[in-house]
């Protein structure tokens, strides 16, 4: 069952060996375990609902405790200590548009808030419900496979169907979408639409806004059809307005995408190149050489520490120290991994340019194991905010993207502004990034941060809104996006205005209006 107050399903654990506890402790100093709320505690402050009864409607108290939240920090602050605020009134399971239409009929009547609910892996706040009576949609049920072209490379889902059930159904006809955010196993084709979604392989397979073909979005101001044509010169292309909507125009039903043949050949391989000036350099080059990458992921020195500290096999470790160090790859050490990914000519012809680009760099390859031990847990690493939150830690992670002459002034921008937000004097924490997603003209800059918990969730709550907001207004001095993949929420909602411009936001609220006259749907949210 999926945990109500923590990641992923709770027969899933992240172990931590006794090295990486250390590391932590050293870095960050001694955590701070708090005491957790339990189910039934909670379920006990869960306040009668709102709503008029509807068939399609459960106003059962634990289905919406396990509806009230996401994933950000704020609410796992919230949920760990049991003190939840808002809950929605209700939750509808609909399985067909018909149904969802008439949920809107239901609430354009009943004058509620509606909220659409994919995985619920949102870390900026998209679900939370306001004040209003506020229902819930869970799409979930909405997700077979409608329609399958494999002429055409196309594919229509329901919207709710989630990533592993979704790749699943496609690699089973020899395709596969190729969308891989670290929420995979619990998010949803809906959710990656409407918060424009990055996957971890989408150097190769693409954004959501390049696999998006087309689809229905059911609102208050009726149906929206988007045929999926390979192109078209008509006007402004409606997608745009669908992606990165987090439900404000209406609830996205059904959406049709780019699928590829599954590859011959996917490999992963780790290169450590000596300094940080080096690694970006060679990265940068790799990326611009236009090669059948599918993925690049560039650490930061202290990530790269971090990353080898936790993983254990301390003899292993010590046994590639010494190897890089005859190399002369020492303490300033950047890891690069690059998936590779296509056809047995393509994958060696760009495995070998893309490694004597690294070389010519200073750049060392290990070979695969690094990036198969990779590939293997990385749907595995959202589990360690559960294992270090028990040991008393908080982990969170920001991001933005900006062109390359800007990437290492932001990197250093950003940490040395967390670093700044100290919760008291000899308060610690540990700052570490990397380049999650490489473009020819720049990169997006993915920073972790872990701090030991408050002496209360308050305390807690308080540090994080004093590192967020330092963090975010760096991001905005510096030029950067305010969101890469994580979408805008409420979280970085004050940060929009200043990257899209006052005429940019009337465009955006004015759209909302046309397609929720009433502003019923997910109030609050975007803008």
């Amino acid at each position: 069952m999926r945990r109500w107050n923590g990641w992923g399903d709770d027969t899933t654990s992240y172990r931590l060996r006794p090295g990486g506890l250390r590391f932590l402790q050293t870095w960050a100093g001694p955590g701070r375990p708090a005491r957790d709320a339990d189910f039934a505690e909670v379920m006990k402050a869960v306040p009668l609902s709102r709503l008029p009864p509807h068939p399609l409607v459960s106003s059962d108290a634990a289905d919406r405790v396990r509806h009230a939240r996401g994933q950000s920090l704020p609410d796992w602050v919230a949920l760990r200590g049991g003190r939840l605020g808002t809950l929605p009134d209700g939750v509808a399971r609909p399985t067909s548009r018909e149904e969802v239409r008439e949920l809107l009929r239901f609430a354009a009547q009943a004058g509620v808030t509606l909220i659409p609910y994919g995985g619920g892996t949102s870390v900026v706040g998209h679900i939370n419900a306001g004040p209003m009576p506020t229902l819930t949609i869970d799409l979930r049920r909405l997700n077979r496979l409608l329609q399958f072209d494999d002429r055409g490379c196309l594919a229509t889902f329901g919207a709710g169907v989630i990533g592993p059930d979704l790749e699943a159904q496609l690699r089973a006809r020899g395709f596969t979408l190729g969308h891989f955010p670290q929420s995979f196993e619990f998010s949803t084709l809906g959710g990656w639409v409407a918060t424009r979604s990055s996957g971890q392989q989408s150097l190769g397979y693409g954004r959501i806004e390049s696999l998006f073909a087309g689809g229905v979005l059911e609102g208050p101001a009726g149906t929206l059809s988007l045929p999926a044509f390979p192109a078209s010169a008509a006007g402004p292309d409606l997608r745009e307005l669908v992606l990165g909507s987090e439900g404000r125009l209406g609830i996205l039903t059904e959406a049709t995408v780019r699928i590829t043949a599954l590859p011959q050949i996917e490999a992963f391989h780790a290169v450590f190149l000596p300094d940080w000036e080096r690694a970006q350099a060679a990265a940068r080059q790799i990326v611009q050489a236009g090669l059948h990458l599918s993925m690049l992921r560039l650490s930061t020195a202290p990530e790269t520490e971090a990353t080898l500290a936790l993983a254990g096999h301390e003899r292993l470790i010590g046994a590639l120290e010494r190897l890089l160090a005859l190399r002369r790859v020492g303490p300033s050490k950047c890891m690069l991994l690059m998936g590779i990914t296509g056809r047995e000519s393509l994958v060696k012809a760009s495995r070998k340019e893309a490694l004597a680009i690294a070389g010519a760099h200073g750049g060392v390859h290990i070979g695969r194991l690094f990036g198969q031990e990779w590939r293997k847990n990385r749907f595995r690493l959202p589990y360690l905010r559960n294992t270090l939150w028990d040991l008393g830690y908080a982990i969170d992670t920001l991001e933005t993207a900006t062109t390359w002459d800007g990437v290492p002034e932001m990197v250093a921008g950003i940490e040395a502004a967390l670093r700044g937000a100290t919760m008291a004097p000899g308060e610690r924490m540990h700052v570490f990034t990397h380049l999650s997603h490489l473009y020819p003209h720049g990169s997006s800059i993915y920073t972790t941060y872990v701090f030991p918990l408050g002496a209360t969730p308050d305390d807690t709550l308080a540090h994080w809104q004093r590192m967020k907001r330092a963090a975010s207004e760096a991001i905005v001095r510096k030029g950067g996006t305010i969101s890469h993949q994580h979408g805008v929420g409420v979280d970085h909602a004050p940060y929009l205005a200043p990257e899209k411009g006052e005429l940019g936001m009337a465009t955006i609220r004015e759209a909302c209006r046309v397609f929720d006259p009433t502003g019923m749907m997910n109030t609050g949210k975007l803008v």
